[in-house]
């Protein structure tokens, strides 16, 4: 004799079993409206992979990436496991974008493989608050396994992929990871005294696993790792905001 007839709750319960998808994911949100409002998750889900790339190969996009990524780790507890190819990392900009020195702990690679295997150890190890690894090749293959090992030790990993020097943009590859974003400089805010205001960023979420994509301009990492809306778009209306928007696959 045949059982009861399956609901559909039951039916989603069980194919998030064998996905591996949970109902309630651990979230970091940037804690602005305008881009958590835009996420599927609200936020950053801390145990995934992340992609950051800059725009151009100019040192200005490059490093508006890079502080972005290290704001994002700021805002996590514990150390930040760093891994590079090259000693060009400033210091004194990752304090200034809210990630202290003393939880810093870096590495260095000979190559992208020995990298995403450092990166991989870190995430496994259950004990950092974040990962970041600055990559150039990544296969599918080996972002899946940066995945997996997020979830597993519930770690964000937040892979840096610079543009190759032909300009090739590695965000157009194929990844496994959740969001993947590309980060531009800006003109800074207008200030009513002498000097520059707050860094600005042009931020691009290029895809987002379970969302549509969507760019925001934004002020760059403050003290604390935030972000905030530059002034004339918090007091713009919010319908001038909204914007057709493209589904992705």
């Amino acid at each position: 004799m045949s059982g009861p007839v399956p609901t559909l709750a039951a039916l989603r319960e069980s194919l998030q079993a064998i996905t591996g998808e949970a109902r309630d994911r651990p979230v970091l949100p940037f804690g602005i409206a305008a881009l958590d409002d835009r996420l599927a998750d609200h936020g950053l889900r801390t145990d995934a992979l992340h992609e950051v790339s800059s725009r151009g190969t100019g040192w200005g996009d490059d490093a508006a990436a890079v502080l972005f990524a290290a704001g994002i780790a700021a805002r996590t507890h514990g150390e930040v496991l760093w891994v590079v190819r090259s000693r060009d990392l400033f210091a004194p900009g990752l304090f200034q974008a809210g990630l202290a020195p003393s939880r810093v702990v870096y590495a260095e690679a000979r190559d992208d493989a020995e990298l995403l295997a450092l990166v991989e150890e870190g995430l496994r190890h259950r004990g950092l608050g974040a990962v970041v690894g600055e990559a150039t090749r990544v296969q599918m293959a080996q972002a899946r396994r940066l995945q997996l090992a997020a979830e597993g030790g519930g770690t964000p990993a937040l892979l840096l992929r610079r543009p190759t020097r032909d300009g090739t943009d590695p965000i157009t590859a194929p990844s496994a990871a959740v969001t993947r974003w590309r980060v531009a400089h800006a003109p800074s805010s207008q200030v009513p005294w002498g000097g520059l205001g707050r860094a600005c960023w042009h931020v691009e979420c290029v895809r987002q696993r379970g969302g549509d994509p969507f760019e925001l301009l934004v002020e760059g990492s403050d003290e604390t790792g935030r972000l905030a809306l530059p002034a004339q778009l918090v007091d713009r209306p919010a319908a001038a905001d909204r914007a057709p928007r493209r589904a992705v696959g």
